[in-house]
């Protein structure tokens, strides 16, 4: 909409809203990512906030927004004189989940490089955010990729374009706002190191808070310019405080026992590296901006602990993010004693005192509001009791409560789809990607992105005489330009099915089962797949987590598996087969990788072992590849877990061989089993 609803109409979300402010008094924060649930209001705050922007000058006529007081010497469209400018609005662009590398940093004109020698750029929208908000929605689902060029762009305040010896650099210092939703999938660790500042929202359960949010959104759909009229001193008289914090930052006093406190906090939480303990101090003292301070407090070390360091607590993707805010508040206290008390006469002396008025919200002071959102405890859940092969439920006991848990989880072989795929970027298998190793040359269908030096002059040079060459240049013409073939990895669908039955649970099995699981979950986090869960148990199949890329969600479900009953094998192969046919509906790209978690047996029905090997025979005729990880255990083996492998067409590994370490089978994987086929 053109008028953006108003930031200080929000109802709620103190966290939210703070660490937005934080980033906008203080860029070097290094931006925010905000963590929640669907319909949270995450996209309106982000919004909301460019409103709230002081202007920006800007030279005339620059396509990267150069500061007429300070012009980048190195600006493509320079070099600039000093002095002068227009003054416009901040922006907010908005980076789409399905953009491309070129519309990111920007596309050089290779064809014109290489025919006329012209240096032709057309900026990305790094370039358009540079003074501004660059905002990512669903910056979990963003590819890998592109979420590495951002942050270095961010870290660095430059954005660099390379292409075959043509090089082009241009500023691009923004404030970085990402958002996503963790039931779709988290940002691997090093990725979350790399924003400022994170926040967990979540909608209000109080119902008259909830009333609240309801009835200002539909006065703002129905009116939006005269809601936000009503507004409007409020919007003023935020962003006067805005420019008021960006002011004193400069003259705010970060003492030795503020850093002491910080440091302190930073190795008692073992966060790695040096980046947290940076980024609180910077927080800290934008805190005390904020405030109205000139010296940084014990308060603002708190809060800035509590924004800063909950996601690089995150050792493994099943780690909830959150803090201690027992531990924090011991380890403030011990480290409190040395702190140095401020000093008017000093350079922080003099500073302004907090702003109580009526233009200072109460709700977005530093030192108020939930700062431990997303840090509640979670009550241990009791599995359902489990069953035996023939229905009954079983007493809980030692060896059941052993099953019920799990193993600690290992690193896995590689197992991977054969082929040559085209689905979505990942680590898995082997497939034509825009990024990887170059295997060959093509003419260009549509813009030329990566060129073949080699191929396009060797298509250039048996023309060279008709086109009257002179001296010792090459003439290249659009129809010579070849485009690099690359071969890289993707990730693929991992649907896991998992035996839960009685036969798995009366050996004390399904603990080791739940471990090698969750080894595969970790597995397919690392390679950037999506997964799914599918349990048989009594008389049927369940789906218990449809595809996605959440391996949390599937931990979750995995760890409260009841166990008990029959064993409808064949129910769980022809579910599977029916969740990977809407699959292949929705994304024909990604490939998918079946995971059969079984001892073999079939129970149950008539001809339950008929049915199951007909079923099998489904997922061959497709050409589904498929694992079975034999849980078969004792001195006695049938080998039906083998069978099963051969009617999939696919290979079986027992859960040792399954281990990277493992001696046994070391060269067995999915594309070994089908060429011996």
């Amino acid at each position: 909409m053109s008028t953006p609803y108003p930031f200080t109409a929000i109802v709620g979300m103190d966290d939210l809203r703070l660490g937005l402010l934080l980033n906008a008094v203080s860029p070097a924060v290094g931006g925010v990512l905000v963590r929640g649930e669907k319909g949270t209001a995450k996209s309106t705050a982000v919004r909301a906030l460019s409103a709230l922007l002081p202007e920006v000058s800007v030279v005339a006529g620059c396509r990267f927004s150069c500061d007429p007081a300070a012009p980048d010497p190195a600006c493509p469209d320079g070099p600039h004189e000093a002095g002068g400018g227009v003054a416009r609005a901040a922006r907010m662009v908005e980076l789409p989940v399905g953009a491309s590398e070129d519309r990111l940093v920007g596309a050089l004109d290779i064809e014109r490089a290489l025919a006329e020698g012209v240096k032709a750029f057309e900026p990305g929208l790094l370039a358009d955010a540079h003074r501004g908000i660059l905002y990512v929605d669903e910056v979990n689902l963003l590819h890998d990729h592109l979420v590495d060029l951002l942050l270095d762009a961010a870290a660095m305040g430059a954005s660099y374009v390379e292409r075959e010896g043509v090089s082009v650099r241009h500023a691009a210092r923004f404030l970085l706002v990402g958002t996503m939703n963790p039931e779709e999938g988290e940002l691997r660790p090093q990725l979350l190191d790399r924003f400022g500042l994170t926040v967990e929202v979540a909608a209000s359960r109080e119902p008259d808070q909830r009333v609240e949010v309801v009835r200002r959104r539909l006065a703002y759909d129905d009116h939006p310019a005269v809601f936000a009229a009503r507004w409007a001193d409020d919007e003023a008289a935020l962003r006067s405080r805005i420019v008021a914090a960006r002011a004193l930052l400069p003259d705010v006093r970060l003492g030795d026992g503020a850093l002491r406190q910080i440091a302190a906090t930073c190795a008692a939480f073992e966060v790695d590296g040096m980046r947290a303990d940076i980024v609180m101090a910077r927080t800290a003292t934008a805190l005390a901006a904020w405030a109205g301070r000139a010296d940084v407090l014990a308060e603002d070390v708190r809060q800035a602990a509590l924004l800063a360091l909950p996601h690089r607590r995150r050792r493994n993707p099943f780690d909830a993010p959150g803090l201690d805010e027992d531990k924090l508040d011991d380890t403030l206290e011990e480290f409190g004693d040395g702190e140095d008390d401020p000093d008017p006469d000093g350079p922080g002396g003099g500073g302004r005192p907090p702003q109580d008025g009526p233009d200072a919200p109460p709700q977005d002071d530093a030192g108020q509001g939930d700062p431990g959102q997303g840090n509640a405890g979670q009550s241990d859940t009791a599995a359902p009791p489990q069953e035996a092969e023939g229905g009954e439920p079983q007493r809980a006991g030692g060896g059941e409560q052993q099953a019920a848990g799990a193993a600690e989880p290992f690193r896995t072989k590689m197992l991977s789809v054969p082929g040559l795929g085209e689905g979505a970027a990942g680590r898995r298998s082997r497939a034509r990607t825009e990024h990887g190793r170059t295997t060959g040359a093509r003419r260009p269908r549509g813009a030329l992105t990566k060129l073949h030096l080699a191929a396009t002059v060797q298509a250039a040079a048996p023309h060279q005489r008709a086109r009257g060459r002179s001296g010792r240049g090459l003439v290249v013409r659009r129809d010579d330009l070849r485009q690099a073939t690359r071969e890289g990895r993707e990730g693929n669908l991992v649907l896991f099915v998992v035996d839960a039955s009685g036969s798995m649970a009366a050996r004390q099995r399904m603990s080791a089962v739940k471990g090698a699981v969750l080894s595969l979950l970790l597995d397919a986090y690392q390679r950037r797949d999506k997964v799914g869960l599918i349990t048989f148990r009594g008389k049927d199949a369940e789906v218990a987590l449809p595809p996605t890329s959440s391996v949390e969600a599937a931990a979750a479900r995995l760890e409260t598996l009841p166990t008990g009953g029959r064993t409808p094998l064949a129910a769980g192969l022809l579910r599977a087969h029916d969740v990977l046919r809407v699959e292949r509906l929705r994304d024909p790209s990604r490939r998918p990788l079946l995971i059969v978690v079984t001892d073999g047996r079939a129970t149950g029905g008539v001809d339950p072992v008929a049915l199951a090997a007909r079923a099998a025979r489904l997922h061959a005729a497709e050409g589904t590849a498929a694992i079975v990880v034999d849980c078969e255990s004792g001195p006695v083996r049938l080998g039906l877990a083998g069978t099963l492998a051969r009617d999939l067409g696919g290979t079986a590994v027992t859960l040792d061989e399954l281990r990277a370490d493992s001696i046994a089978g070391l060269v067995r994987d999915v594309q070994g089993s089908r060429r011996a086929a």
